[in-house]
C-alpha cells in the first residue's frame, strides 16, 4: 500500500509539505525501505512517511506538529545503529525524521580544538575537516564512512580509539536538541569550565532519541599525530596481552591510541571472505593484538619504543612474533583485516552478537569461562570473539555449527544470552559496552540493570516527554 494513502494522507502531511517542502517527505514504500530495515536486518517497521529535515528550525516545526497530534517520532542518522533503535515498529503509527540533510560543519575553532557541526554530518567527513585545520577528531569505527554523528552521540558511541580519548561522552563540550515539545535546547557551549548545574547534555547522550532530537554540538579536537606506529603481534593468550598494555602504557608515557584483540578465527574468517586480505604473519597464531601508538611530535622516536617493547615481550614469553608497519598501506592493510570481521563472520551463517564489557582485569576470566559455557550449551559451537581489548570491550559473536540450521540455532539466542551475559554482570561488567540498547537488549536491561536505576530513568523519561513520543518502545 503506498504510503500517502493511510489515514495521514491529508492534513498531516500536507503541513510536513509546508515545513520541509514536497522533495523532503517520502511516502512510497519503494523509496521508504530503506529507512525502514536496521543495519543487520533483523528489525523491519513501517512508517507514516519519512521526513528529511534541512535545519533545527525544521525539526523543531516537525517536533511540535508531532506534539500536538500525539504522533510517535522515531529519530534516524545514517542508519548503522546494531540494536533496532533508529528502526520505527510495525504498526505504522510514527514518523521517521531523518537527518541527513543536516550536513554543515558549523565552525572550526583550531585554537580553542573545537568543531561545530549539524547532527547529521557524517563521522568521517569530521575527520577530515578536523585533519584539514591540523587537527584530529578522534572517534573511529568501521561504520565512520555513513554514520551520522548525532547517532554516535545518541549511542554514546566507542570505536577504536577510547582507552586514549575515551568514548563519546568525554568527546563532546555543547549540544543542541529538539525536546518532544518541539522547543530548542540550546546548549552549544564550547566552554572547558562551566559549572552552573546539571550537565544535561550527558542526559542526551545515550539516550538513543528517546528524550529528544539531538540537532547540533561542539566537539572537541585534538593534536594531530604526526608519528603513528603499527604493530600486529601474536600474543600467547589473553593474560599475555593484559601484561603487555600496561607496559605500553608506561613505556611509551600513555600514548597508546589503540589496542585490540583478535581471535584466529576472525582473521580466518576475514581471509576466506574478503577479497585482497592477507594474513601479517608467516605463521598462524591463536590470538593476536593490533597496537597502535601515537604522538603529536613527528621526531618522537616511537618506534623505537615500539621495536623494545616487542622485543623485550618476545623474550619474556608474552609475544610469539610480530609485523611493524613500514608505511601508511601497510598499517591500513592490518586495520582492514580488523575492521572486516563483522562482514566476514556475517557471510559464514547464523550469528548471536554480544557488544558486553568487563573491567579489563577481568577479561581473560570472562573469555575462559564465556567459552566453557557456551559450548556446554551448543557443542561445537564456533566463537569468533574480538574486540577492544584496551577498555575492557569484547565482541562475543557466535556462529552456528554447520550441521545446525539457522531457525534452530537461534532458538537458543535467549539462553546464550543470559549465559554469555550473566558472566560478563558477575564479573563488574555491562551487557551493552557501545551499541546501546534499542530494541534488542531492552529485555536484558531490565533483567540487569538496578531496580532504582530503572526507575530513575522512567522519571527523566515522563519528565521530558510525558507523551512518550520520542522513540517509543526503545530501551525503555
Amino acid at each position: 500500500m503506498n504510503i500517502s494513502e493511510t489515514n495521514y494522507s491529508s492534513g498531516f502531511l500536507n503541513q510536513l509539505v509546508s515545513i520541509v517542502g514536497s522533495k523532503a517527505v517520502i511516502t512510497e514504500e519503494a523509496d521508504t525501505e530503506q529507512y525502514l530495515i536496521d543495519q543487520r536486518r533483523a528489525y523491519k517497521g513501517r512508517t507514516i512517511a519519512v521526513v528529511r529535515p534541512a535545519n533545527t528550525n525544521e525539526v523543531s516545526k516537525i517536533t511540535k506538529l508531532c506534539a500536538k497530534s500525539s504522533t510517535p517520532i522515531v529519530p534516524q542518522g545514517g542508519n548503522t545503529g546494531l540494536c533496532g533503535g533508529a528502526t520505527p515498529d510495525d504498526t505504522g503509527d510514527s514518523l521517521v525524521v531523518n537527518l541527513s540533510r543536516m550536513n554543515n560543519i558549523r565552525k572550526i575553532d583550531a585554537l580553542n580544538y573545537t568543531i561545530t557541526v549539524d547532527a547529521g554530518v557524517i563521522l568521517e567527513n569530521i575527520q577530515k575537516a578536523a585533519d584539514k585545520a591540523d587537527r584530529l577528531f578522534p572517534l573511529s569505527l568501521g561504520a565512520e564512512g555513513s554514520c551520522q554523528i548525532g547517532g554516535n552521540l545518541s549511542t554514546n558511541a566507542g570505536g577504536t580509539g577510547v582507552l586514549r580519548y575515551g568514548a563519546m561522552r568525554e568527546l563532546v563540550f555543547g549540544l543542541e536538541c529538539v525536546m518532544p515539545d518541539g522547543e530548542v535546547w540550546d546548549g552549544m557551549t564550547a566552554l572547558r569550565k562551566d559549572n552552573t548545574g546539571y550537565d544535561l547534555k550527558h542526559l542526551f547522550m545515550g539516550a538513543e532519541g528517546t528524550l529528544g532530537i539531538i540537532t547540533g554540538a561542539v566537539l572537541k579536537l585534538f593534536p594531530k599525530p604526526k608519528d603513528i606506529q603499527t604493530a600486529f603481534v601474536a600474543i600467547r593468550d589473553p593474560d599475555a596481552a593484559l601484561e603487555l598494555l600496561a607496559r605500553a602504557r608506561t613505556n611509551s608515557d600513555d600514548r597508546v591510541t589503540a589496542f585490540e584483540w583478535i581471535s584466529r578465527r576472525g582473521i580466518d574468517f576475514t581471509i576466506k571472505n574478503i577479497p585482497n586480505i592477507r594474513d601479517p604473519l608467516a605463521t598462524k597464531y591463536s590470538e593476536y593484538l593490533l597496537i597502535e601508538l601515537s604522538s603529536g611530535h613527528p621526531d618522537n622516536d616511537l618506534r623505537t619504543t615500539l621495536e623494545e617493547l616487542l622485543n623485550i615481550a618476545m623474550v619474556d614469553g608474552l609475544v610469539h612474533d610480530a609485523a611493524l608497519a613500514e608505511n601508511k598501506g601497510q598499517a591500513q592493510d592490518f586495520w582492514r583485516l580488523r575492521e572486516a570481521i563483522p562482514e566476514a563472520q556475517m557471510l559464514e551463517g547464523a550469528t548471536i552478537k554480544h557488544d558486553i564489557s568487563v573491567p579489563i582485569s577481568n577479561v581473560p576470566l570472562f573469555l575462559s569461562r564465556a567459552k566453557k559455557a557456551v559450548e556446554k550449551e551448543i557443542p561445537e559451537i564456533v566463537i569468533c570473539a574480538f574486540g577492544h581489548i584496551g577498555d575492557g570491550n569484547i565482541h562475543y559473536n557466535l556462529t552456528a555449527p554447520k550441521h545446525i540450521e539457522s531457525k534452530s540455532f537461534f532458538d537458543h539466542t535467549e539462553i546464550i544470552n543470559r549465559v554469555v551475559h550473566d558472566i560478563a554482570v558477575g564479573l563488574g561488567g555491562s551487557i551493552s559496552a557501545e551499541h546501546g540498547i534499542g530494541v534488542s537488549k531492552r529485555r536484558e536491561l531490565y533483567h540487569y540493570k538496578h531496580p532504582i536505576a530503572l526507575e530513575i530513568m522512567r522519571s527523566v523519561k515522563l519528565a521530558i516527554d510525558p507523551n512518550g513520543i520520542m522513540n517509543p518502545g526503545k530501551v525503555l
